[in-house]
């Protein structure tokens, strides 16, 4: 009886532990995207991205990377009433 109460305390711990690790990632998530709605996109996060998840292509030079983001965020071909 006492093992399989531990064993319960052990499961709701790493339950605790699983759900405080998931709002820190949504935490960072929503940081990031304040971060990037009054800064603008992070070069150091794009450059990280690419050579984790791209590293046979070579990433963009910060100005043309500044300019994708611009182009992105202003120039949306989704019209606009203002």
């Amino acid at each position: 009886m006492l093992k399989q109460a531990a064993e319960v305390a052990a499961q709701a711990a790493q339950a605790a532990l699983s759900t405080a690790s998931d709002v820190l990632q949504a935490g960072r998530y929503m940081a990031r995207g304040v971060r990037q709605q009054l800064v603008g996109a992070d070069y150091g996060a794009y450059l990280a991205h690419m050579g984790r998840t791209h590293p046979d292509q070579a990433p963009l030079s910060y100005e043309a990377f500044f300019r994708e983001r611009q182009e992105a965020r202003y120039n949306s071909s989704t019209g606009r009433c203002c």
